[in-house]
């Protein structure tokens, strides 16, 4: 740790996430406003010295030669996370990390990976892994004019609310499915603000020639297919599964495969009411 304190020592913040404290660094001051551009949403500056987490930044001198190619690192405490020649890859390696990191250690909150829209100020979320087409139902959900919260995170309270969690959208484009940031001003959509109730649990994904005909499971398997997707589910197992079981029990669970996005939305967006019967 001597030799990562005698690297990284010229400026740096703290700030507090979802209940957890973290620290950065970095021997660039003019990188700290692109750092607190990849905090997580809602997050506060405090003026703390022990914290849950540090992050270090070292970015080589601008001065040196070209030729050179020095590198760009990150770590998290004393582990190395990325040695890049690209600021902008280093970034994004912080923000992913820090975000896992809240996730799998909050306590007081459940992170699901899962895209979230509001609806009749119900929530709908749906839960899936990259490249199952999430982003892009979530983006037909914004044009057809539902509220955004979410495209990587549902994020629960005890009472089962779900959180905001507005980071850009990231949707695939091209034949090489790269991923691009979409700012959800883009789509003229509403922003969530608050926590709402939870309406609709979504687990389906993207087959060319499917139609969406949904199938209602049991609470049980509901409750499974959720655990599948959550952050929490290995460091607390038993209070993983109890959220999974009374979110499950008291929300309507579709599930099945798609085609396009926009026959899901539509006929989703005409129930009137979200709510298990």
């Amino acid at each position: 740790m001597e030799k990562l304190y005698r690297l990284v020592q010229a400026d740096g913040f703290s700030f507090k996430s979802f209940g957890l404290t973290f620290g950065v660094r970095t021997n660039h001051p003019l990188a700290i406003d692109m750092i607190r551009a990849h905090l997580p949403p809602g997050s506060s500056v405090l003026k703390v010295q022990a914290v849950d987490r540090l992050y270090s930044f070292f970015l080589p001198n601008s001065a040196r030669q070209v030729w050179a190619r020095p590198f760009h690192l990150l770590y998290g405490n004393a582990q190395t996370l990325a040695k890049t020649h690209s600021d902008a890859e280093l970034l994004e390696v912080f923000e992913t990390d820090l975000n896992l990191h809240i996730a799998t250690a909050t306590e007081r909150l459940f992170f699901i990976h899962a895209g979230v829209v509001a609806w009749k100020g119900k929530a709908i979320v749906i839960p899936g892994s990259s490249y199952t087409g999430k982003s892009t139902l979530v983006g037909e959900f914004l044009r057809q004019g539902a509220t955004y919260y979410s495209d990587e995170f549902a994020v629960f309270d005890p009472r089962g609310y779900v959180h905001p969690f507005p980071k850009p959208l990231g949707i695939r484009m091209g034949a090489d499915q790269k991923q691009t940031r979409v700012s959800p001003a883009q789509y003229g959509c509403a922003v969530g603000m608050k926590p709402i109730r939870l309406g609709l649990i979504l687990f389906t994904r993207y087959l060319p020639s499917a139609r969406w005909r949904p199938k209602v499971i049991s609470p049980g398997k509901a409750a499974l297919n959720l655990l599948q997707h959550s952050f929490s589910v290995r460091e607390r197992p038993e209070a993983a599964f109890a959220f999974a079981d009374k979110v499950t029990r008291r929300t309507r669970v579709l599930v099945g495969p798609r085609g396009e996005a926009k026959d899901l939305v539509r006929v989703v967006c005409q129930e009137a009411d979200l709510e298990k019967g």
